[in-house]
């Protein structure tokens, strides 16, 4: 068991989990997941992110345990409790810490169906929005979520922990420019979220293949700004708020979509 609080590990996670932790995982390719959900989606998963190790405390080896949950083949680490408090991120840590493998996602290698559902995120910020949207995508059945360049590490502790395990169930393409969407998909159905349209999203006719585009959470993204034919929809409020926050708008959006395209 790892005791001391001067332990290289500590330092391993620290650099994975800090605020200029985007360049180390970047680097390294690797990303922390913390507590059991994670580690659950995480070990049953047969795509996305794998696990490289664990680090676990007693009482997080014994949460473990009495899941079910199958470490074979994956090193676990024990350490004690405050070396974990040294390590986690959280303030009440679980006591199981994942170290895993971020692995390459290529772009060109998403393929379309003809009910593909896709999710692009332009220059959004906060890490609560994009792992509650990336929750919800996966929910509401959508074919992956793509993010914009200086749009929010989608493997930050907090995009992580707030996707409650969905980052292992929906492909995520990270750093795609739109261009570079519409160049693949040409005509693939685009329409934007926006405050300044018209059209209702209860009112768009989705017949196949189309992709939902969510603007920076202060901003927004202007449609001209995209370079290319989007339609702008609104969502219809019949009550006194003025606005919703991204990540609730957007699961509005992504109910709708699930249902139009399924139906």
């Amino acid at each position: 068991m790892i005791e001391s609080l001067h332990s290289p590990h500590i330092a391993r996670v620290k650099a994975l989990i800090s605020s200029r932790g985007n360049k180390e995982r970047g680097q390294h390719g690797e990303f922390i997941a913390e507590g059991l959900q994670c580690a659950r989606e995480a070990l049953a998963a047969t795509t996305g992110p794998k696990v490289k190790n664990i680090y676990l405390t007693e009482s997080g080896e014994s949460r473990i345990e009495s899941a079910g949950l199958d470490t074979s083949g994956i090193e676990t680490i024990l350490v004690s409790e405050p070396v974990m408090a040294a390590m986690s991120s959280t303030i009440t840590p679980q006591g199981i810490l994942s170290v895993c493998e971020i692995g390459s996602s290529d772009f060109s290698k998403l393929k379309l169906d003809g009910k593909t559902k896709l999710i692009y995120l332009h220059e959004i910020q906060d890490p609560g929005n994009a792992g509650t949207i990336l929750r919800t995508a996966d929910a509401m059945g959508i074919s992956a979520v793509i993010t914009s360049p200086d749009s929010v590490d989608m493997y930050s502790p907090k995009v992580v922990r707030s996707t409650a395990g969905s980052l292992w169930n929906i492909p995520v393409f990270e750093g795609v420019s739109f261009d570079r969407v519409d160049k693949q998909f040409p005509g693939i159905q685009k329409f934007l979220l926006s405050s300044h349209a018209t059209t209702s999203i209860l009112d768009l006719s989705i017949p196949g293949d189309c992709i939902a585009i969510f603007g920076n959470e202060a901003r927004g993204v202007d449609a001209s700004a995209l370079g290319v034919s989007v339609t702008e929809v609104t969502i219809p409020m019949g009550g006194r708020a003025e606005s919703l926050n991204l990540s609730a708008a957007a699961s509005i959006v992504m109910f709708t979509l699930s249902s139009k395209v399924a139906g």
